[in-house]
């Protein structure tokens, strides 16, 4: 059976299931778009995205297709070849909180067929895929999971804003509970993907997930304790790391910034050490202090912040504090679990008055007390500090250093020695 005769029910239509949907689309699938929040739905129907990697001409191309539709209702998704199911798998009270998942599976359970393809691709622990998510499969259908329908598993590895790494073009883990399953899923996402990796068995293929991302989340949690040893030290970090960087093997460069943000670092590795916990009875370590040190972050910029101030024998409560970037990454408006955030909550709890600047989050709902403005030269000379906590693009950076009277720059963005570093 092609492409064109196959029907494939993406649930949750977020960062990561929406664009997976469009992309189906684009290879010939027929495709329902399963998301159960109602305005996201009315968004969509009228082309309005809320994902930075599709437009508002992807989404009414993609309709126009005849091959894609949206819906809140699970039971119109019936007769589906293939369903992959993107939701949300965030942390509550510090444990992972599989409800979406859970709900998701069971809403879909009674709409297998024989025959059918169900991949799991939220992030998760190892273990979801064939304890959770098969055993509520099977119980509201009726059937097999293995035999009668198709389970795998597939991490999505989404990176907001990457113009270079899409989603066609990275490489693609590909599992399933046994090789008929892997297979099944393989073969699907190799019809719009450049790449798929097969990997032996789910749990490796949710470990994979997790490992990446702990990886990340430690290296970064080395360079930022680093950083904060050497501006005690009086030693440049960023020197240091270039140097370093010449050394054609054994070293890989991470920087130093005012945290970590988005869906994964802040929270994959806390999976990790949960299961570790549940299964082993031992906590990893290492994995706990790297997520203390990454979270301790914006704490450390507002402390670097607070000592700029007194240097000029200024306090919080008299200051005027000009924040460029919100988002947690450049050229993006993805403001989850941002460290800007973070920096701008601290300040206001100091007294700080806050005023920032992020032409991509503009209109998005923020805290009240934080005041939107433009980058002008009479915003710049009027902060007594501007700090630079997320570098996008379209900032004028030259006028940030002639124009404020004191600058932070936590993402080493700005060229002249006289800016204060992270």
């Amino acid at each position: 059976m092609s492409a064109a005769q196959k029907t494939v029910a993406v649930i949750g239509q977020g960062y990561v299931g929406l664009p997976l949907a469009l992309q189906a689309v684009r290879a010939g699938f027929h495709v329902i778009g399963v998301e159960v929040n109602e305005e996201r739905v009315r968004r969509l129907r009228h082309h309005d995205s809320y994902v930075e990697d599709v437009s508002d001409l992807d989404l009414m191309n993609a309709f126009d297709s005849g091959r894609y539709r949206v819906t809140s209702d699970f039971g119109e998704a019936a007769g589906f070849d293939i369903a992959v199911i993107s939701v949300p798998t965030p942390l509550t009270n510090g444990e992972p909180d599989l409800s979406a998942v859970i709900g998701s599976s069971t809403s879909l359970a009674p709409l297998i067929t024989p025959g059918a393809v169900v991949v799991l691709e939220s992030t998760t622990y190892p273990g979801t895929t064939e304890d959770v998510v098969a055993p509520l499969l099977e119980e509201g259908s009726g059937l097999k999971a293995g035999e009668d329908f198709a389970l795998g598993y597939s991490p999505e590895r989404i990176d907001p804003g990457n113009a270079t790494w899409t989603f066609a073009k990275t490489p693609k883990l590909v599992s399933g509970i046994n090789e008929s399953s892997r297979i099944a899923v393989q073969e699907f996402f190799d019809a719009f993907v450049d790449r798929t990796v097969a990997v032996s068995g789910t749990r490796e293929a949710e470990l994979a997930k997790l490992l990446e991302n702990t990886f990340r989340s430690v290296n970064i949690a080395l360079v930022n304790e680093t950083a904060m040893f050497a501006a005690d030290m009086g030693i440049d970090i960023w020197e240091a790391i270039r140097a370093a960087g010449t050394k054609p093997f054994g070293f890989m460069a991470f920087t130093p910034g005012p945290g970590v943000g988005g869906h994964c670092l802040p929270i994959d590795p806390i999976y990790l050490d949960w299961l570790s916990r549940e299964r082993t009875g031992r906590s990893l370590g290492f994995v706990n202090l790297a997520n203390d040190i990454n979270r301790g972050m914006p704490g450390y910029v507002v402390q670097r912040i607070g000592d700029a101030l007194k240097k000029r024998d200024r306090v919080f409560a008299d200051s005027r504090v000009l924040l460029l970037g919100l988002s947690y990454k450049a050229n993006s408006a993805d403001m989850r679990e941002s460290p800007a955030m973070d920096v701008a909550l601290k300040l206001l709890e100091a007294g700080a008055r806050v005023r920032a600047v992020d032409p991509c989050v503009d209109g998005l709902p923020l805290d009240p007390r934080i005041e939107m403005t433009t980058l002008t030269e009479e915003e710049l000379s009027a902060a007594d500090v501007t700090v630079l906590l997320t570098d996008h693009d379209s900032f004028d950076y030259d006028l940030v250093e002639s124009a404020s009277q004191h600058v932070f720059d936590t993402r080493n963005r700005l060229v002249s020695r006289a800016v204060e570093r992270i």
